[in-house]
């Protein structure tokens, strides 16, 4: 998990001034049904940051634009990336935090000057993680908007204890200082780049969260297991292997398993290649052992697949819980005691 640290204690969330809300200057709490069930905001932030947010205040919000929105103890600066419904968990995201304003011209003025100053804070964080000795590499700077609040991202094998280095930082910037430690796939999305399709980072553009990808996707999909293109930049397999993974199943299902025998114009063929995205199989048959045919599923006549045998329960698990299996009884003898207190050797044990 990512350690986080801050250096001046919580202070109570304050209601954004006035000046800064938008001309409707309706409160949260006066917001009606329909507004908090309106569009989710997608927000991104510097070093490729997300966050949702709602637009109770009715913001006349525009992808692409930049707007002011809550933050921690203060407020920050971002880009319209999404304006939708989204997903559950978006929504649940965006209902802690809301948009505030459109940015104006004297607002974008200041994010070349935290430019420069995240690269100074760079150089500094730096010297102080080579004094210190501590085993971890920094992967970015983030200072926020209002700057109120400092944030560096780093890499390490384990946890560090990093409180030495939180004081020292503290003491220079004399702001909120925040060490958030994070992985190979966090580097990338930080760092950006070109993908092997051509186009930007999935994770630097458009992902909101990683999911999990597992080699089962691309055995699925048909693909060669060749780890250098089946992995991203970040070491790991890519992302898009889970976009059509759903669909693949789907058409899986209602396709013959590679290896089963099936008919196909009163001929036995084996099946030795699918593919899913045009519903095909490709047979050899068992007279002609040579003879390769692509043949449409439409044609053949097979039996549904079976259905995987649920895996044999573990030791100690109950397969049923509703009627648990019942387990014999260990049968422990009794331990006879040892010889007498002050007895000689060999002397024979007590009944």
């Amino acid at each position: 998990m990512p350690e986080r640290n801050d250096t001046d204690r919580a202070k109570p969330a304050q209601r954004p001034d006035s000046s800064q809300e938008p001309a409707t200057g309706a409160a949260a709490g006066s917001v009606s049904p329909a507004d908090a069930d309106g569009p989710v905001v997608l927000v991104r932030f510097h070093e490729q940051r997300k966050s949702c947010y709602h637009n109770r205040y009715g913001v006349a919000l525009q992808i692409g634009r930049y707007c002011l929105v809550e933050a921690d103890r203060g407020r920050d600066l971002g880009q319209v990336v999404y304006m939708g419904s989204g997903p559950p968990a978006w929504r649940q995201e965006a209902g802690r935090q809301g948009i505030l304003a459109l940015a104006t011209a004297q607002d974008l003025l200041r994010l070349p000057e935290l430019r420069r100053e995240e690269r100074d804070a760079w150089s500094i964080c730096q010297q102080r993680i080579e004094q210190h000795g501590l085993p971890m590499q920094l992967a970015g700077v983030e200072r926020r908007w209002d700057r109120k609040k400092l944030t560096f991202y780093f890499l390490a094998a384990g946890r560090i204890d990093f409180r030495a280095l939180v004081r020292d930082l503290a003491g220079i910037f004399r702001t909120r200082i925040e060490l958030r430690q994070i992985g190979v796939r966090d580097e990338a999305r930080l760092k950006g780049g070109l993908g092997i399709c051509g186009r930007v980072f999935c994770c630097s553009s458009f992902l909101g969260a990683f999911e999990s990808v597992g080699l089962r996707m691309a055995k699925d999909q048909q693909l060669a297991l060749n780890q250098s293109k089946l992995s991203g930049p970040c070491g790991r397999l890519r992302c898009c292997l889970a976009y059509e993974h759903q669909i693949y199943q789907e058409e899986l299902k209602r396709m013959p398993k590679l290896g089963s025998v099936v008919t196909w114009r009163d001929r036995q063929g084996k099946v030795r290649k699918i593919d899913p995205l045009q519903n095909k199989v490709t047979l050899q048959f068992a007279d002609d052992g040579h003879e390769m045919v692509e043949v449409a599923v439409a044609e053949l006549c097979f039996s549904a697949p079976a259905a995987e045998p649920d895996a044999e329960p573990e030791a100690g698990d109950d397969h049923d819980a509703g009627n648990p299996v019942p387990r014999p009884r260990r049968r422990r003898g009794r331990r006879r005691p040892g010889p007498p207190p002050g007895a000689p050797p060999g002397s024979p044990r007590m009944p």
